[in-house]
């Protein structure tokens, strides 16, 4: 099943990182949780009134608890170990007058602290997360915050990262990684017009979020969910 949104500008240059979105573009995504297809489009634009309580991102495929660790081990095609780590915080951001929840991601490449993040997300009344935005320092680059953006500033707009109810047919995929296997499973093709040579899969599992991402196109890097922290 095919959906198309609306989305941000281009995240990160790093497609070791675990969103990318792009700004006055579509990007479309191609969910699904079986091998037969059917599609589908749907296009939806960000009103602030439908946010009553933002800060609730409950989505069953993407749920943002704060206390909650998620840590991805990879390796890329140059043979170099890379590990994320992704901390749902307390912490929250007000953009375009909302409040938004605050997610810390670290990435290591080889054990150096190469870039950290601030992502900011928020959900709807329907359900749909939202991502707002990003706060990104470049450690390997005197701490570059080239490819942060925040929606309603330089023309920067928000856009989903997951729907509410993704419509997907009666066969599901089930997928192991090292945290565990998971079944009824969807899984996302991620595609930027701005790099149509990158063709990035994402697999995303009920009440526990992305659990893997791998190039399809324009590289070979795999990372999986190894392990799965909560601190509230």
């Amino acid at each position: 099943m095919q959906f198309t949104f609306d989305v941000m500008e281009l995240l990160t240059k790093n497609k070791k990182f675990v969103f990318i979105a792009i700004s006055a573009t579509l990007v479309t995504m191609m969910v699904w949780s079986s091998l037969t297809l059917q599609a589908q489009s749907a296009v939806m634009e960000f009103d602030k009134t439908n946010f009553h309580t933002p800060l609730k991102i409950d989505n069953k495929y993407f749920p943002l608890e704060p206390g909650t660790t998620m840590i991805y081990t990879g390796m890329s095609e140059d043979g170099e170990s890379f590990r994320n780590v992704f901390v749902v915080t307390n912490e929250t951001k007000v953009i375009l007058g909302m409040h938004t929840r605050v997610v810390h991601d670290d990435a290591y490449v080889k054990g150096e602290h190469e870039e950290k993040t601030d992502d900011w997300f928020a959900q709807d009344d329907e359900g749909n997360v939202w991502y707002m935005g990003e706060y990104t320092t470049d450690l390997t680059n005197g701490g570059s915050h080239e490819g942060s953006w925040e929606a309603g500033k330089n023309g920067a707009r928000a856009g989903i990262v997951m729907e509410a109810q993704p419509k997907v047919g009666d066969k599901y995929e089930k997928v192991c990684v090292p945290y565990g296997c998971f079944s009824e499973v969807v899984k996302t093709e991620d595609i930027n017009p701005l790099e149509p040579d990158i063709v990035e899969n994402k697999y995303y599992a009920q009440n526990i979020g992305e659990i893997k991402a791998e190039m399809v196109k324009g590289g070979s890097e795999v990372e999986t969910l190894v392990q799965i922290k909560n601190t509230e």
